[in-house]
């Protein structure tokens, strides 16, 4: 394993289960995962980076952001649990919803 995979599965807890997980999943998958189901998640994703790196417009500042391997490792698996999250947020308050209408039918 190199250097940053080992470093993002540190920050996972070592070789835990969702670590593993992730590593099984096929290109395909992880590629169908890592886009976000509506643009609503895809705007609270940019805020949620736009928060962590910083608030300078770039229109106005020439900004530069530097950093190491292991905070960009931790950077991304935050992100990846951030946008995770995000996900299951919408899937529950779309099964509330599915629930609400259907109770309303009967």
């Amino acid at each position: 394993m190199n250097n940053a995979a080992n470093q993002v599965s540190e920050y996972f807890g070592g070789e835990s289960a969702l670590w593993q997980y992730m590593q099984s999943l096929s290109p395909e998958t992880a590629a169908q995962l890592s886009h976000p189901s509506s643009a609503e998640v895809l705007k609270v994703m940019e805020r949620n980076v736009f928060g962590l790196l910083g608030g300078l417009p770039s229109e106005h500042f020439d900004v530069t952001i530097t950093t190491d391997r292991e905070h960009l490792a931790r950077l991304l698996a935050s992100a990846m649990m951030s946008g995770y999250f995000l996900r299951n947020a919408e899937q529950r308050m779309q099964f509330e919803q599915s629930l609400q209408a259907a109770g309303a039918e009967s």
